[in-house]
C-alpha cells in the first residue's frame, strides 16, 4: 500500500495529495524478490574458467612430469635396470647359458631386452650391460645390440647403439674417446679387447673391417649433440669405431630388423597408445572441472593429482618411443 502526503491551505482546505517520495522509492518484499539473480549456469563464464584452469594445471603437471622422467627418473630407472641385467648376465655366464648369437641356449630367438654382452670403456668410466634390440624402448635399459650384426667380440662388423642424453645417457661421453683408447666386450664366448681407431660423423670415411677370420670392427653410435635440447634438435649420429684382430667366432644373426631399430629411428607403433592416453587425460580434465563446481578445489586436486601423474608417466613412456632412439 502506497502512503500519501496531504497538503492544505491556511483555511484547512485540501490542495493535493502525492505519494510519499521516500516510500515510493523503497521496494516492497515482492519487488525485491522480482529482481533478477546472477547465477552460474551451464556453459557460463564460471564453468568455462574452471575448465580452462583445470586443463592448464593438468597440462603443466604432464609437461613437468615428462621432463622430470626424461632427465631424472629415467636415469634412476636405467641404473636399476642395469643392476638387474648385470646379475642376470653374470648368472648366465656362470651357467654357460649366455647367448652367443640371436638364439638362446634352447635354440629360440632372443627376446628384446635380453642381456647379450658387458661393455667396458675405462677412458670414460663406462661399464654397461648390452641388451638385444635397438628400438627406443629397448635402449631405456641400456645400450642395444643391432640384431642383424654379430655380437660385440665376434668376427665381422658389430654395432651397439646407446642413448646420449636421456635414460641415464650411457653413451653421453662417447665423443671424449680418442684414437688408441680400449673397449672390452665380454660375451658368452669370452672377452675381446678393441682399440679405438676413429670418432666420426655422417659423411666421414668408414674404416674397413680387419681382414682374416678373427678380424672384428665394433661401432658405437649415439645422437650427435651435447645435452637434452641439443640432442633433441640433432638429426644425425656420431660414431666411434674400434678394431680387433682377435675376434671370436661369429654366431647367428637376424636376417633383418624393423625400421624402428635403425640409427636415429622413431617407433611410430606408440601412436595408438598415445591417442588413447590423451583421450583419458581429456576425460580427466572434464571430470576435474565438474568436481570443482561441487567440492573444494584443494580436495579435488588431492584426489586427482596421483591419477594425473600415473597417466603422465604412461604418456611419457610412449612419447619417448617417438623420439630418436639415440637421444
Amino acid at each position: 500500500m502506497t502512503a500519501t502526503t496531504v497538503v492544505t491551505d491556511e483555511g484547512g482546505q485540501r490542495i493535493s495529495a502525492a505519494p510519499d517520495v521516500l516510500d515510493s522509492q523503497t521496494p516492497t518484499g515482492a519487488a525485491r524478490d522480482a529482481r533478477p539473480r546472477q547465477e552460474i549456469t551451464p556453459g557460463g563464464l564460471g564453468e568455462r574458467l574452471s575448465l580452462v584452469s583445470s586443463a592448464c594445471l593438468v597440462l603443466a603437471l604432464v609437461c613437468g612430469w615428462m621432463l622430470l622422467q626424461l632427465l631424472v627418473l629415467g636415469g634412476l630407472a636405467h641404473t636399476r635396470s642395469q643392476s638387474i641385467l648385470y646379475a642376470k648376465f653374470r648368472s648366465e655366464l656362470a651357467q654357460a647359458t649366455a647367448p652367443t648369437g640371436e638364439l638362446d641356449y634352447n635354440g629360440k630367438p632372443l627376446q628384446p631386452g635380453a642381456p647379450v654382452a658387458l661393455l667396458t670403456i675405462p677412458a670414460i668410466g663406462l661399464q654397461q650391460v648390452v641388451v638385444d634390440g635397438t628400438a627406443s624402448g629397448d635402449l631405456t635399459a641400456g645400450p642395444g645390440h643391432l640384431r642383424d650384426t654379430p655380437l660385440p667380440g665376434q668376427a665381422g662388423w658389430s654395432w651397439v647403439l646407446g642413448k646420449g642424453s636421456t635414460d641415464g645417457a650411457p653413451f653421453g661421453k662417447l665423443t671424449r674417446l680418442a684414437k688408441g683408447d680400449q673397449i672390452t666386450a665380454l660375451t658368452g664366448e669370452g672377452k675381446v679387447v678393441y682399440t679405438v681407431v676413429d670418432v666420426r660423423r655422417a659423411g666421414d670415411p668408414v674404416p674397413a673391417v680387419p681382414s682374416g677370420a678373427s678380424g672384428g670392427l665394433l661401432t658405437l653410435a649415439t645422437a650427435d649433440g651435447h645435452g637434452f635440447l641439443s640432442a633433441l634438435r640433432a638429426s644425425s649420429a656420431v660414431y666411434v669405431d674400434a678394431t680387433t684382430d682377435k675376434a671370436l667366432t661369429d654366431g647367428p644373426v637376424a636376417s633383418a630388423v624393423p625400421a624402428s631399430e635403425l640409427v636415429m629411428a622413431r617407433d611410430t607403433s606408440a601412436l595408438p597408445v598415445i591417442t588413447l592416453l590423451l583421450a583419458l587425460l581429456t576425460g580427466l580434465v572434464l571430470a576435474i572441472s565438474v568436481a570443482r563446481r561441487h567440492f573444494r578445489s584443494a580436495l579435488v586436486w588431492l584426489v586427482s593429482t596421483p591419477v594425473v601423474i600415473a597417466l603422465a608417466w604412461a604418456v611419457t613412456d610412449q612419447v619417448t618411443r617417438l623420439l630418436p632412439n639415440l637421444m
